[in-house]
């Protein structure tokens, strides 16, 4: 298309706050190329101001409001919006009815001395697990951007089902309408011949207001209906909202069962006793763990979060369940509840495996002759791959999917160097095994650590490769340091047992390789695009200190205004 140039018309100036901009009372001024007449198009929203951008002769727009007219206490007055901040959502929720929710939540998920670690919203966990079920709807309730980014990253992620969306207003919201629309969504979506169980979770704002999901029915036509409050300020992490969702699950199925007969697994029951294993984890990795679990006489189980829901029946019918994750508090209560003993850690390494071994055989009864033969069958296959493929250098490690700690162990006993572990998960008893190991081997452990914390270790011990985060990594590439993402490039690997001694040596090593090549780049480009230089520029960048001092002492005036507020 040929550009044409637009007609010259006047456009007066007006004063913004000490900037002096164009007003919008006529067409752009001579020169702009344009490619289309779409600027001309008159716009849905016009109030009673004539003319205005992209308005034509004797259009009328929204008027220009000036920064001073915008009432900023009436946009942080509500107390439920998302722009209110955690601590105002958090006593909403109390005052609404929420406080049961919020103290359990407060016990089962600690948090850290910075209020929660960085990551993604809580809810995508929860999400995650009810769409990877069979049979199972998903519902959410909340803002539209929250629920935009979830299905987003659901679908990012490989979900290929259908996300239900219940929307809400000030009016549906204050007036109770959301929670009846939310249950009239229920009974529509809840058909036996398409789902076992349908899935309502209510995000920030809704659990803020009280939309009160526990009174919605327990089962409509034999579907079952879990109602869950998935809220950022009452759920620190993604990995313990998927505890919410499983815990949840398991304990209406614990109910089911305790009131008669249920349905047995697609492949029928094991043969063998079993033992659950609670974690998400590489698909290989149960059946390694089953074959582990075989010389004991025992078997695999259901992996919780389970991918069925007759699935939680067989995952309660075991001799045991395993901490794979060690962060599931509301699943180890169902367990605990159905007088299921819980084993901590994993079989990493060599001795990561012999004492998961030495623990799974004494709460099954096994006999001390048929554990040290698995030992010995077991053992020397793990010793002997791990030394075939060794790793050198120094590492530091951090991490929001639970596994940190398993993976250190196993970096540990293949000769790297860790001196640092960072998890976005809390301390609980089922991860102290892994924690004394390491820190017997002068590897420092982060619960709960923020993105500054992993940032620091890095700083501290210049290791020769960082896995971490996206912006963990981000941060290490900027310093010329090799990064790994850990969730896409490490957690997504065999880790246990013969199979995963020596899975991890190729990609770490190659990366650390590479560390010669981020010195070659970081030789030729110095310091450019950092600092003040930093961003996309049509011109040489130049440096404004004076800036930086300006918005410093504008800042320290604010923090002033603070305090003398706050002192009123």
């Amino acid at each position: 298309m040929t550009p044409k140039e637009s007609a010259t018309l006047d456009r007066p100036e007006r004063d913004v706050g000490g900037y002096t901009a164009p007003t919008a009372s006529g067409p752009p001024p001579a020169g702009e190329v344009t490619y289309d007449d779409a600027a001309a198009a008159p716009m849905n929203n016009d109030a009673d101001q004539p003319g205005g951008l992209g308005c034509g002769p004797g259009g009328r727009a929204l008027p220009v409001v000036e920064a001073s007219q915008i009432d900023i206490a009436a946009t942080q007055g509500d107390g439920v919006g998302c722009h209110a901040g955690a601590d105002a959502m958090r006593a909403a929720a109390r005052e609404a009815g929420k406080s049961e929710v919020l103290d359990r939540y407060a016990a089962d998920y600690p948090r850290g001395a910075h209020d929660q670690p960085q990551s993604m919203c809580p809810a995508f966990g929860s999400l995650r697990v009810g769409l990877r079920m069979r049979r199972t709807a998903t519902i959410l309730s909340g803002s539209a951007c929250c629920v935009y980014g979830l299905t987003f990253t659901s679908h990012f992620y490989g979900a290929r089902r259908t996300v239900g969306y219940v929307p809400f207003n000030s009016e549906t919201l204050v007036t109770g309408k959301l929670f009846e629309d939310i249950r009239d969504a229920v009974h529509q979506v809840a058909d036996p011949a398409q789902y076992d169980a349908v899935v309502v979770t209510n995000l920030c704002v809704p659990t803020a207001s009280g939309v009160p999901l526990q009174i919605l029915p327990k089962e409509i036509n034999g579907v079952r209906i879990i109602g869950i409050d998935v809220p950022g300020f009452g759920v620190p992490t993604h990995a313990e909202a998927k505890d919410v969702l499983a815990g949840a699950m398991l304990r209406y199925a614990r109910l089911e069962a305790e009131q008669g007969p249920v349905l047995a697994p697609r492949g029928g029951r094991a043969q063998k006793p079993t033992v659950t294993l609670v974690g998400e984890m590489f698909p290989a990795d149960p059946v390694g763990i089953g074959m582990l679990l075989d010389g004991l006489g025992l078997a695999a189980g259901p992996v919780v979060p389970t991918r069925e829901w007759r699935e939680l029946y067989a995952a309660l019918d075991c001799v045991g369940a395993a901490a794979i994750h060690p962060f599931y508090t509301a699943s180890f209560r169902e367990f605990e509840a159905a007088g299921r003993p819980i084993v901590g850690s994993a079989p990493v390494g060599h001795d990561g495996t012999e004492g998961w071994l030495e623990r799974i055989g004494q709460m099954a009864g096994v006999s001390r002759a048929q554990i040290d033969a698995t030992k010995n069958r077991v053992l020397p296959a793990i010793r002997g791959a791990l030394a075939a493929k060794p790793i050198r250098g120094r590492i530091t490690l951090s991490g929001y999917e639970g596994s940190e700690l398993l993976v250190a162990r196993l970096l540990v006993e293949s000769g790297a160097d860790v001196r640092y572990v960072g998890t976005a998960c809390p301390r609980t008893p089922y991860s102290e095994a892994d924690r004394e190991w390491l820190a017997a081997r002068g590897v420092h452990v982060q619960y709960r650590a923020s993105l500054e914390q992993d940032v620091a270790a890095m700083d501290e011990w210049k290791p020769d490769l960082a896995i971490g985060t996206t912006p963990v990594v981000q941060k290490a590439k900027e310093r010329a340091i090799p990064g790994l993402y850990f969730t896409n490039l490490i957690s997504a690997r065999p880790l246990m047992g013969p199979a995963g001694a020596g899975s991890l040596a190729m990609v770490i090593n190659t990366a650390i390789e590479n560390r010669r090549r981020f010195d070659e780049m970081k030789a030729f480009f110095g310091d450019t695009g950092s600092g003040h230089a930093a961003g996309v520029w049509e011109d040489t960048p130049v440096d404004r200190p004076e800036f930086r001092e300006h918005y410093k002492r504008h800042l320290a005036k604010l923090a002033r205004q603070r305090k003398a507020e706050e002192m009123v």
